[in-house]
């Protein structure tokens, strides 16, 4: 897919892709927490060898307090799911999206083909790429990626609304898998992915009611053109 714009440095972007055929990507809990670990170590132009870190002994919590001096991109947010993720960058180096994205893809489609006996292609072509170039859209984002693993349990709530917040908001703070828990202030190894500071104040100090008020407050405004698409 072409895009009809390039990357900026210091401009803020929403990047995103599921599996080939809309196939699962994720099927066990290693899967997720080799491709949050990939998050961190493909953030560099050093090359990614994480088989030669485990054969040495090394945990995940090891690897992802490994120091990255030199990242290619700044990242605000994320999201896993079964079968497609969201990740929220600001682009800092030139093609430093590209090449991240490159790096990500390649190693997690290197060790899911070898783990699950399969050949091709993992994700369905080329990264997708929305550029964040209003306030207004950034904020959504924002909310969007967090919100998203409310799919598993409420599959139309982007069209109906949350409709029990209290076990949405219980959901997410049982979901490991995204950059949710870590505006919350909550001490974990995962935070190292992040670099909140170069993203909006108005990123930090964030409630689930915010995010649910900054999503509805989007939809309302009718800019549905600069939606992401929806998985």
């Amino acid at each position: 897919m072409r895009r009809n714009f390039s990357f900026s440095i210091n401009e803020y972007y929403h990047i995103y892709n599921r599996g080939t055929d809309k196939r699962i990507i994720f099927l066990e809990p290693y899967d997720y927490s080799r491709f949050i670990i990939l998050l961190h170590l493909c953030n560099s132009r050093i090359p990614v060898d994480i088989e030669k870190f485990l054969r040495e002994g090394r945990s995940f919590p090891e690897l992802i307090n490994i120091v990255i001096d030199d990242r290619l991109v700044h990242i605000g947010a994320y999201v896993l799911m079964p079968n497609h993720f969201h990740i929220l960058v600001k682009e800092i180096n030139e093609n430093g999206i590209s090449l991240f994205m490159k790096k990500l893809s390649t190693a997690y489609s290197m060790y899911f083909n070898k783990k699950y006996e399969r050949s091709g292609n993992l994700f369905q072509g080329i990264f997708k790429a929305k550029h964040a170039e209003k306030d207004e859209y950034l904020k959504y984002l924002f909310a969007y990626i967090h919100l998203n693993p409310v799919k598993l349990i409420d599959p139309y709530w982007k069209e109906n609304k949350i409709k029990d917040k209290n076990k949405a908001e219980e959901y997410l703070l049982d979901y490991k898998h995204s950059s949710y828990l870590d505006y919350l202030n909550l001490e974990r190894n995962e935070n190292k992915i992040l670099n909140i500071s170069s993203f909006p104040e108005y990123f930090l100090d964030k409630n689930f009611g915010d995010f649910i008020n900054d999503w509805l407050s989007y939809q309302e405004e009718a800019l549905g053109k600069d939606r992401p698409s929806q998985k």
